[in-house]
Parts: structure tokens; C-alpha cells; sequence
């Protein structure tokens, strides 16, 4: 079924041709029978250009030859043609018959008054009116398809691509979290193995013995912790073979199914470890306490954790204050140590990669937040996160839709470019693996374009050749058949009645030529029995729908009659 739109569009373009028909015909001094019934033709033939491109050209050229009405429908039909006949054998085809026949009936409807010039016109005339239109009507056409193949096969890339970055990131996942489980996982084990056989000693006295226990509980606690970013980097699955969880040697009692609050609510938690470690941790709060995204809340808790540790590893044994204030737009979240009491332990390997403040400063800056990081006036140190309780996106508290999780492959970039180097098949272009169609193949190669190029310009040039040839061969001959039509009004004055019709015919053309054709229609009677010789004037006539016309009637071989007169064109 066609849209609305389009067929409101082809009801109009109809109209528009059977009038123009109705109005050529008319130009023609066709009856009324006649316009009605070219106007009807042009309009029903309008529309069936699309169902019948080639039965529809070939009848609206052949009638164009005999009712004018039917010119104009011809450049629609041609074009239209041009754009839905497949195949370029079959077209050619069709519109080299269509040439043929037309340019046949054309000189038999003119073989009373056929001449040299008519042909070159003729030939000139259907080139313009058939085969101009039809070229352009496939280029038109053939440039539309590639155009909507291209973008198909761009989409199709950029869903391909997509895929490959998808992919890309699960293997980059997959290979953290066998990494992190791997070494970390077997690191933690032997902390907790280490802690909870110490924990068992007689030797030990109740303060080392709570140390170790809170060393073993920090181990199990990151333990749980590993296991759950395991688990977020696998998409939830668990890491097979060697990604089973690690048992829990010291038994503490807590489920493997139990993951610790990593939230503003597990702050306390974080302060009440460092409290049984011997530090004096001072927590703070004040404002109104309001929820926060679930992103925004573990960053506070992220903060606090940084905070903690950094205070521990290059403060030992100085107080630390955390402070919670919740202003009216954001949390503010500070974790601020004093100085270290005396110089650090020579002996005392700080492990410090200093990535924790860098990936803070992205989680807060993603939420729409900052992180200040640096010394106080005491020679302290303080860190500081300021949280507001929306995203950027809005939304307010809770899940920020349309928030993709972090990637370690950022999906609009090139993959290609991120990853030069990698496994198998990994790093090899994504374009080099897809078969291209054939047509993009011509169309996107260097060489086959260039070729085109060069193909069309020559063909382009060839054809323009033969339009040159064409007008200079029709000049040529339209000139002598203008010397064979046309007098001049002081050759008409010159010749008088009552001479003889050898001496009145060697001073005027002979009239042979397709442009005194139709002239004697609407001209004054003929004398009985006379031969008549009509010519065109050289002079204009008194309006521009009129010929002048000069006649000379002859009858017993001598001049009877000459006459001036218009005609209508």
C-alpha cells in the first residue's frame, strides 16, 4: 500500500500532466473530443510510470508522435524509466527501441516533407527528450541505492563494533578478576591462615592477641571484598577452576554469601576497626542525614577507607577525625590525621602506588563532586569529598538511570587504537574481517573509483561530443532548409502577375522543406485549378502566434495569383 503522502503527491503530479496535455493540444487547434481525451491519457499514464516504466514509456513516445499533448509526459516518463527498469542490458535495450521506433514513426508521419534537416533534429530532439532523462533518471537512482547501502553497512559496522568492544571488555574483566583472585586472593588466604593460627598462641597476651584478631578479621573482611569486585568483574558469574572461592581458614563465622555494607551506614564499621587497632579515631556528623545514589554512597565510604589507610601507612599512631556534614546540597566527608609521632621506622615498607587518590578524584568527578587532597597547618593531613545527593543526570537518591557501569574499553572510541597489541584475532581490524558487498567494493576501492571516475567523464565527453556534432550538422542543414522556405518581401515585389511560372520559380526557392510545412492552414482559398507555392517571410509576423506567409498560385505555366497573408503557429 502506498503512503498517503505519496499518493496525494502522484494525484497532483497527474492533474498537472493531463492539463499540460489538454493545454498542448489545445496550442495545436485540437477539438474538444481530442483535449479531453489526451488529458485523460496523460493522466492515467502518469502513474503507471511506476508499475509499467517500459510499456508506459514506449506508448507514451509513440503517441507523442502523433498528439502533442503527450511531449511533455514524455521527459516524467523516460526519467522514471530510467530509475526503476532493472538491469542494464534491459534498459538499454528498451530505451534503444524506443529511440528507434520513435525516430521511424517520426519520419514516416514527416515522409511528404522528410528531409536531411529533419532527421539531425529529430535525432537531436530524442536524445534530449528520452535518452538525456533516462541517464539521469538511473544515476539518480543507482547513487540512491549506494546511498542507502552505505548507510545500512555503517550501522551494520557500528552494531558490529559495539559487539567487538562489549567482547573486548569481558575479557579485559575476566582477565582482572582471574588476576586479582589469583594473587590477592592467595595473599589474603595466608594473612588469615597466619593471623588465625597466631590468634590460637598461649604465648601471646590478651592486647596481641585482640591485634591479631583484628588482623584476621580486616583479612576475612577483604576477603569478602575481593570476592564481591570478583564477582562485578564477571559479570556476577563465579571465576571457574581456580576462581572458586577461597575457604575461610580461621572459621569466623560469616557466611561467603555475606558481603560487607561498603556505604555511608559501614563507616562506623571502618572507624570501630581502626579503634581496635590502638589509633584514636574521633567520628563526627551533623546535618540532616539525607540518602544518596547508590554510587554516591559507596564513594563515601571509599573516601573514608582512603582517608584511614593513607593516615595508617604514612601517620602511624597520630589521631585521625572523620566528619560526615551534610550540607544542604552535597556531603562533605573529611578524613583528617595529625602528625606522625616521630620519625617513621626505617624498617617500615609503605607499599603506596598512588592510584588511590587518582581513582577517587574519577569516581566523585563522574558523580558531579571533587576531592581536595593535602597538608594541614599543623603538618597533618586531610582529605576531603564533597558528594551531592543527585547525579548529573538527575534523578535524585537512588539509581541514576542511563549510567553505564565503568569499562575498561571506552565503547565509542576505536578498539582498534586502544588495543595495537593483543591475542589472536584481537587486534586485527574490525573492517578487514566483514565481507564487503560487491557494489561497495567497486565503489569504496581507490583504483575502481578513479576508474569510474575516468569512465564517466569519458562517457560524459563522448556524449557531449555527439551533442556539438549534432547542433553543427543541424545548424548546417537548418540553414539550407531556411534558403529553401524563406523569401524576402523585395523578392515578392519584384515578381508580377501574368509571368511565366519558369521565370517566377528560377527568382524563388523551391519550397522544398519541412519548414513550409502546414502553412496553407487557415490561408485564403486556392484559385481553381492552380498549383500554389507558399513561403515563409523574412519579416515578422504582427504578433508572435503568427507566420507571415507570401503564395504564388500558378495555372498554364504562368503567374495567376500572389498573395501576403498570416497563418497561425
Amino acid at each position: 500500500m502506498w503512503p498517503v503522502r505519496r499518493i496525494v503527491g502522484e494525484s497532483l503530479l497527474a492533474v498537472v500532466f493531463a492539463l499540460l496535455g489538454a493545454g498542448f493540444e489545445a496550442l495545436g487547434h485540437g477539438g474538444a473530443v481530442r483535449l479531453v481525451a489526451i488529458g485523460l491519457a496523460a493522466g492515467v499514464l502518469s502513474p503507471l510510470r511506476r508499475v509499467l516504466p517500459a510499456t508506459v514509456l514506449l506508448v507514451t513516445a509513440a503517441g507523442s508522435v502523433a498528439f502533442d499533448g503527450l511531449a511533455p509526459l514524455v521527459l516524467l516518463v523516460a526519467w522514471s524509466a530510467g530509475r526503476r527498469i532493472d538491469g542494464v542490458g534491459k534498459a538499454m535495450g528498451v530505451f534503444g527501441l524506443v529511440y528507434v521506433m520513435v525516430l521511424g514513426l517520426g519520419i514516416l508521419h514527416e515522409l511528404p516533407h522528410f528531409s536531411l534537416a529533419y532527421l539531425a533534429f529529430g535525432a537531436l530532439g530524442l536524445l534530449v527528450t528520452i535518452v538525456v532523462p533516462g541517464l539521469a533518471g538511473r544515476y539518480w537512482s543507482q547513487r540512491r541505492a549506494l546511498t542507502d547501502t552505505l548507510r545500512e553497512y555503517n550501522a551494520q559496522l557500528l552494531r558490529e563494533r559495539a559487539m567487538i568492544a562489549g567482547q573486548a571488555r569481558m575479557r579485559e574483566r575476566q582477565r582482572i578478576a582471574q588476576d586479582m583472585h589469583d594473587s590477592l586472593g592467595h595473599q589474603l588466604a595466608l594473612i588469615a591462615v597466619h593471623t588465625g593460627a597466631l590468634e590460637v598462641d598461649r604465648e601471646l597476651t590478651g592486647r596481641q592477641r585482640e591485634a591479631v584478631g583484628v588482623l584476621r578479621e580486616a583479612s576475612v573482611a577483604a576477603m569478602h571484598e575481593l570476592r564481591e569486585v570478583v564477582g562485578v568483574l564477571r559479570d556476577g558469574t563465579q571465576v571457574p577452576g581456580r576462581g572458586e572461592a577461597a575457604p575461610d581458614p580461621a572459621g569466623a563465622g560469616v557466611a561467603d554469601a555475606t558481603v560487607s555494607s561498603r556505604g555511608v551506614a559501614g563507616i562506623e564499621g571502618l572507624v570501630a576497626a581502626s579503634r581496635g587497632a590502638g589509633v584514636a579515631v574521633e567520628l563526627r556528623g551533623s546535618g540532616e542525614a539525607r540518602p544518596l545514589s547508590p554510587t554516591g554512597d559507596h564513594a563515601a565510604y571509599r573516601i573514608v577507607q582512603e582517608g584511614l589507610t593513607n593516615a595508617h601507612k604514612h601517620a602511624p599512631g597520630a589521631p585521625i577525625t572523620v566528619e560526615l556534614r551534610y550540607e544542604p546540597d552535597s556531603l562533605v566527608v573529611e578524613v583528617a590525621n595529625g602528625p606522625a609521632h616521630g620519625a617513621a621506622d626505617p624498617g617500615r615498607s609503605v607499599v603506596s602506588g598512588g592510584q588511590g587518590l587518582t581513582g577517587l578524584g574519577e569516581r566523585t568527578r563522574l558523580l558531579g563532586g571533587m576531592v581536595y587532597a593535602g597538608p594541614t597547618a599543623d603538618g597533618g593531613f586531610r582529605l576531603a569529598g564533597v558528594l551531592p545527593y543527585t547525579s548529573p543526570e538527575g534523578g535524585g537518591p537512588g539509581p541514576v538511570r542511563g549510567v553505564a557501569a565503568t569499562t575498561f574499553v571506552d565503547p565509542t572510541g576505536d578498539f582498534r587504537e586502544q588495543s595495537p597489541v593483543g591475542l589472536v584475532g584481537e587486534g586485527d581490524p574490525v573492517i578487514d574481517g566483514i565481507g564487503l558487498p560487491r557494489e561497495l567494493v567497486k565503489a569504496m576501492g581507490t583504483n575502481t573509483r578513479r576508474s569510474g571516475i575516468a569512465i564517466g567523464c569519458g562517457v560524459a565527453a563522448v556524449f557531449g561530443l555527439l551533442l556539438v556534432i549534432a547542433v553543427v550538422v543541424g545548424g548546417i542543414l537548418l540553414v539550407g532548409e531556411t534558403d529553401k522556405a524563406m523569401v524576402e518581401p523585395k523578392q515578392y515585389d519584384a515578381v508580377k502577375v501574368g509571368q511565366s511560372e519558369a521565370e517566377v520559380r528560377g527568382k524563388l526557392p523551391d519550397g522544398d522543406s519541412v519548414l513550409t510545412r502546414d502553412l496553407d492552414k487557415g490561408a485564403p482559398p486556392v484559385p481553381a485549378e492552380a498549383k500554389c507555392l507558399s513561403l515563409h517571410s523574412t519579416e515578422a509576423g504582427s504578433s508572435w502566434s503568427t507566420t507571415p506567409v507570401f503564395r504564388f498560385c500558378f495555372k498554364d505555366g504562368e503567374l495567376i495569383e500572389k498573395r501576403s497573408f498570416e497563418v497561425r503557429n
